[in-house]
């Protein structure tokens, strides 16, 4: 039954209605403000936020299942979970390639398939790099990047064949992935952000520039690949305090000039010209330092998922939203721009809406 994810997830917004108007606290940031709110229960965690255009829906992957919102009504119209054919029910990634093909990257699971009704999974087996998927992207040509904890993919959607990078990048896990104008490709790693151009590879680190100074003197965090699974829980905080790990890129962005954003473990936002890397913190007015997501819209804004809230970026000037605006918790996982230009923020306990107005 379509209906079973949805009656794990928000039994009580299903005895009244779905998205509820949320309450709005004081303090709001002027011209933002939570438009719906979506709970999805107290230990669930919203991982991903996927726009698909054509049909003008929202993906929303879960730590127990994914769902698919209409974007004009702002309802559920498909819910998905290990019953209906995922090989996993934790989505850190959902991707959608350019036949139309929906992905959805598991946490052990590997990279299940949807289209039409008919699912597929792939492990190591069929030729994807590993079971822990956590970014996709679609290249110039069609074809579909995807990131894994042991490496890259690149998957020929005609051929059905992957190819595996990991010597090449300049760590194997790999977080995020971009596609820039020129189609050089970009990948967040743990250990720095790599480029691939179709025929060279280049690679940055900290000491290039990448992530902010410690200037908070924050513990180095010991959640790190170490070459084993078990190091990661990922946990951001030790005993309670924020950490800093600023080779760390959960996120990256090309923006349509060739600028390149990549969001660090504490050590901010990262901006890369072409020739350096500049970093933006809290001391500049992000809201937090460490960035877990980002998007541009159509305007040219950047909205930013951290550990303390959304931050909102024109290039000038900042606007923050945290819990007391509306969000349902401070660490912001996933960040989404509907073709309406609304701000779709995933978080622990569920999604929230936020538009300016």
């Amino acid at each position: 039954m379509k209906t079973t994810l949805l009656a794990r997830l928000a039994p009580t917004l299903l005895a009244s209605t779905l998205f509820a108007t949320a309450a709005l606290a004081a303090d709001k940031p002027e011209g933002l403000r939570v438009i719906d709110s979506f709970d999805v229960g107290n230990n669930v965690y919203v991982r991903a936020l996927t726009v698909e255009k054509p049909a003008n829906t929202l993906w929303v992957g879960t730590s127990v299942g994914v769902m698919e919102i209409d974007l004009k009504t702002q309802k559920p119209k498909n819910t998905f979970t290990r019953q209906h054919g995922l090989a996993n029910e934790y989505v850190f990634a959902v991707g959608v390639d350019s036949q139309g093909y929906k992905w959805f990257g598991t946490n052990a699971g590997g990279a299940s398939r949807y289209k039409d009704g008919q699912w597929k999974t792939f492990f190591p087996l069929h030729g994807l790099a590993d079971y822990w998927i956590y970014a996709f992207e679609n290249d110039k040509q069609g074809n579909l990047w995807i990131g894994t904890w042991a490496g890259a993919n690149h998957y020929d959607v005609k051929t059905g064949k992957f190819k595996t990078y990991v010597k090449e990048l300049i760590n194997e896990w790999v977080y995020g992935l971009t596609v820039d104008a020129s189609g050089k490709v970009w990948f967040g790693t743990e250990g720095g952000v790599s480029m691939y151009d179709g025929k060279k590879w280049r690679s940055w680190t900290h000491k290039d520039g990448l992530g902010a100074d410690n200037v908070e003197k924050l513990q180095a965090s010991p959640n790190t690949g170490l070459g084993t699974r078990s190091r990661h829980d990922l946990s951001t905080m030790v005993e309670g305090l924020g950490t800093y790990n600023p080779n760390y890129v959960f996120s990256i962005l090309a923006e349509p000039n060739g600028t390149i954003w990549a969001g660090t473990w504490g050590g901010g936002v990262s901006r890369y010209d072409g020739r350096k890397w500049t970093n933006l913190t809290t001391q500049d007015g992000l809201a937090g330092n460490i960035v877990y997501s980002m998007a541009r819209d159509d305007k040219g804004v950047f909205w930013f998922g951290t550990d303390n809230g959304v931050s909102r970026y024109d290039g000038k000037g900042w606007k923050n939203f945290g819990k007391d605006q509306g969000l349902l918790d401070s660490h912001v996982y996933a960040v989404a721009i509907a073709p309406n230009g609304d701000v779709w923020a995933g978080t622990k306990r569920g999604v929230v809406r936020i538009a300016e107005k």
